[in-house]
């Protein structure tokens, strides 16, 4: 069986009982979920996607129906009230139990529902609060607020709590009122594993560990905001005493809101400390004399709670059963989904035999009672080595697939899956990786992975997309599958007969071509290294980018400011929620020509199609002021007025003004290790709108390497009809300095450099994503360069160019002026 069979539907049924919910399934999914046209989005564990039918009805009902606050006794309030009450019903009956059981207490989220538990848990002197190593980092939190109250931390590897389990014998005194808590996940937001939810009743009854050996009565938080996404939860038989759940989780909207289910035999023994709004039966201001309301919802529900959002559920659930027929459909579907694509990612090989994936999973994807919807991996070369996640998801967004990477805040997972000590993770700190970053690799050993998980609107189609990406952009030569894994995963169930055409995948000559461009790619960049000599830079072009993510302004000479090129990065486009517009998405902000003129004093902006406008490069002291963003960076900013705001507009086709940076404010660069400025030199680096650093130099010996390899690959996928010039790929960089006679990548080495007189400090390598697949003069979007760049960068980060600090002299009152033919010195780190 080779990758284009794999790649069929008929396979996916050999492999998976159950596909859609009957009716046109992919019509259904046009219809309603029209805005991910065009995309794979495969991180549903994170936030679902939610129908158009949905957010239709409740703008329908909120447009017709006047819900006022609940609090109050009005006829408005009265609706909401009821309409309230009749959700709370709904999510409990979703979940098969019912008021007379358990208590809904609308929250922000799940986050916010084990905090209220954590706050208001009886914690005493010798209790104990046990977790499950696997759990997410909200749940491990709880830790905080026990800290300092005399209660043991205990946490339990998942293996331990299932190694006991035939343990049916409790210990210790059972008279004991002591309280602990024990909390685990109905579902890892990590691997996807599902533990069993009868651990619920083992707890309790104080017949598996660690419930057996302390005395007390032990209490159940089962954390349920990831199962619930795709899976039917019976509260009838597993009776937790704590549920948290996320709702956007499960329908995608409303977000910002969540619950706490709480059973009704525990609810009187959370002790509320501060009371809110609504909370009180009776209290005094004067005297320490308050009265709380006896429902639990009432009593936990501080203030004025998200009461259209929660009218909003009501028309997610419409919208999720009609679509769906419940939640036992959406097991199936979204299951069957993973199994399959967990069976083809695991099964695939490099043409020297070596997998091409380490797939993070408990057992086989044996069955959904014991798996979730979510394939958690790391891509593997041809030598057996990980590929960074980071690489990963910027290669996925060339292909418009949405992934999610890092550790999902679930360290303990991530730790157990990757092999990662504590003092690694330590080590790891130290080195500058933190949760969320897209350091993937330190000391060439992964922080991190890739995550894809389904939802109930998920196709087949998105798995064949994701396959396909992974086989193109990751198997080296000839992608072989393994057929053993697959007949021990399929019992070898024979491919039946099928008229269903299979997706376009490459063949095996496609692939045996690409380790054909491996190899030319391999000697050419020999032959570079051969061919060029270290001396002799020159600075052969200078690039100025006025207004952020617009075109370039090529000059000849140009004087340096303080934050780098003079007027670089001056100004920016932002949306009409003032958030600064980039090409990533925007692609036609690269079309708008700025142009500088110093003589008149101007800003001139030119488009295709419009006539030019100017703005003052003197920015008016009337000018409006404005708070922004660059980078996560607080900068302040002057509007540059209607008129150029207008101009934008009409170009862009959506409401957006422009905005520069306010000459009173400094914006330094984030502290990096970064050579020390020399004695005399200015220690400060201040910059204007850019990103990282005052000046992005390439090489364009680097540049015609990448486009040799571009070269390459357009003569084995010539079906992609891409003819790209060296000087196209050099404008997709978007460099401010370009410099020839240097080899190729050897910018990669430098730490400092000199052109004409001026100093410079290498602070970085600028890491590369999908934005330089955008061409320059049209706005069309492609897969190269970052693809051969990608290739070519096989390990770690894919940078290309280096970033630069000025190194002007203190108090100097002499204009510093690039030139295009200036000598270039570098200094290499190991020279």
């Amino acid at each position: 069986m080779d990758f284009h069979q794999l790649c069929t539907l008929d396979f996916f049924a050999q492999v998976s009982d159950h596909y859609g919910y009957g009716g046109d399934f992919e019509e259904v999914v046009k219809r309603e979920f029209r805005r991910s046209k065009g995309v794979t989005y495969l991180d549903h564990a994170a936030t679902t996607l939610y129908p158009e039918s949905a957010v239709q009805n409740y703008c329908q009902d909120i447009s017709t129906n006047l819900y006022g606050n609940p609090h109050s006794h009005s006829l408005s309030s009265k609706l909401t009230h009821d309409t309230m009450e009749r959700v709370r019903y709904r999510i409990l009956q979703h979940f098969n139990t019912d008021p007379e059981e358990y208590s809904v207490i609308f929250t922000s989220g799940s986050t916010a529902a084990l905090k209220l538990v954590a706050e208001s848990f009886p914690w005493s002197p010798g209790s104990v609060f046990s977790y499950l190593t696997d759990n997410h980092t909200s749940v491990v939190g709880i830790r905080g607020l026990t800290s300092g109250l005399g209660v043991t931390t205990l946490p339990i590897a998942p293996e331990d709590i299932e190694n006991t389990f035939e343990n049916t014998t409790g210990k210790g005194d059972s008279s004991c009122q002591t309280s602990h808590l024990f909390c685990y996940p109905a579902q890892s937001n990590f691997s996807g594993k599902k533990y069993a939810l009868s651990y619920v009743r083992g707890i309790q009854a104080r017949s598996l560990y660690p419930a057996s050996g302390y005395n007390g009565k032990w209490f159940v938080l089962l954390d349920a905001a990831s199962y619930v996404s795709s899976s039917p939860l019976n509260l009838k038989q597993y009776k937790a005493d704590f549920i948290p759940i996320s709702f956007y989780k499960l329908f995608g909207f409303p977000t910002g809101l969540g619950a706490l289910l709480v059973h009704r035999d525990v609810a009187a023994m959370l002790k509320k400390r501060y009371f809110g709004g609504g909370t009180a039966n009776a209290y005094l201001s004067g005297e320490d004399y308050y009265v709380p309301v006896k429902s639990t919802s009432d009593r936990f529900e501080d203030g004025t709670i998200s009461f259209l959002d929660i009218v909003a559920l009501n028309h997610s659930f419409d919208a999720l059963y009609k679509l769906t027929g419940g939640m036992q459909s959406v097991q199936e579907h979204t299951f069957g989904l993973a199994r399959y694509t967990y069976i083809v990612l695991s099964s695939l090989r490099h043409s020297n035999g070596q997998p091409l994936a380490q797939i993070y999973v408990h057992g086989q994807f044996d069955s959904p009672s014991t798996q979730g919807p979510i394939l958690n991996f790391s891509l593997l070369n041809a030598q057996g080595e990980i590929i960074g996640y980071s690489q990963v998801d910027r290669m996925a967004s060339l292909y418009n697939i949405h992934v999610r990477t890092g550790c999902f805040c679930n360290t303990g997972a991530c730790q157990a899956f990757l092999g990662i000590s504590n003092q690694q993770m330590k080590r790891n700190l130290k080195a500058g990786h933190v949760c969320g970053d897209d350091v993937d690799l330190v000391l060439g050993q992964p922080t991190g992975s890739v995550r894809v998980s389904f939802g109930y609107m998920s196709t087949f189609p998105d798995c064949q997309n994701f396959l396909r990406f992974v086989v193109e952009c990751f198997v080296e030569g000839p992608v072989t599958v393994d057929q053993e894994r697959i007949d021990s995963l399929t019992n070898a169930t024979p491919l039946r007969d099928t008229s269903l055409q299979p997706i376009t995948c490459q063949n095996g000559e496609v692939q045996e071509a690409e380790e054909t461009e491996r190899a030319e790619e391999r000697r050419f960049g020999q032959t570079q290294s051969k061919n060029h000599r270290e001396e002799g830079c020159t600075l052969t072009n200078i690039y100025i980018y006025p207004i952020k993510s617009c075109g370039a302004f090529e000059v000849q000479q140009w004087p340096l400011g303080s934050q780098g090129l003079l007027f670089d990065r001056g100004w920016m486009v932002v949306n009409v929620n003032r958030v600064c517009l980039s090409q990533k998405r925007e692609a036609r902000l690269c079309l708008i020509k700025p142009k500088i003129h110093l003589s008149s004093n101007k800003l001139e902006l030119q488009a295709t199609g419009m006539e030019s406008i100017s703005v003052p490069l003197e920015t008016k002291a009337q000018s409006t002021v404005c708070q922004s963003r660059v980078c996560g960076d607080r900068v302040e900013t002057l509007d540059c007025g209607e008129a150029v705001a207008e101009w934008l507009s009409d170009f862009l086709g959506q409401k957006c003004r422009l905005i520069r940076l306010s000459p009173d404010f400094t914006r330094d660069a984030k502290k990096k290790k970064q050579q020390e400025p020399s004695q005399g030199e200015a220690s400060s680096s201040p910059l204007s709108l850019v990103n990282e650093a005052q000046y992005l130099m390439i090489n364009r010996g680097s540049v015609e390497l990448i486009h040799q390899l571009i070269h390459n690959r357009e003569e084995l996928n010539a079906d992609e009809q891409l003819v790209l010039d060296v000087e196209n790929v050099i404008r997709r960089f978007r460099a401010n300095l370009l410099v020839s006679g240097a080899q190729a990548f050897q910018e990669d080495n430098w730490s400092q450099l000199i052109i004409a007189d001026t100093g410079f400090a290498v602070s970085g390598q600028c890491g590369r994503c999908h934005m330089v697949g955008i061409d320059q003069e049209t706005g069309d979007k492609t897969k190269e360069p970052l693809m051969s760049l990608s290739a070519y960068r096989n390990k770690g980060k894919v940078t290309f160019g280096v970033y630069l600090m000025h190194r002007l002299p203190k108090d100097s009152n002499v204009t510093t002026v690039l030139r295009v033919g200036s000598r270039v010195l570098p200094q290499s780190q190991h020279s």
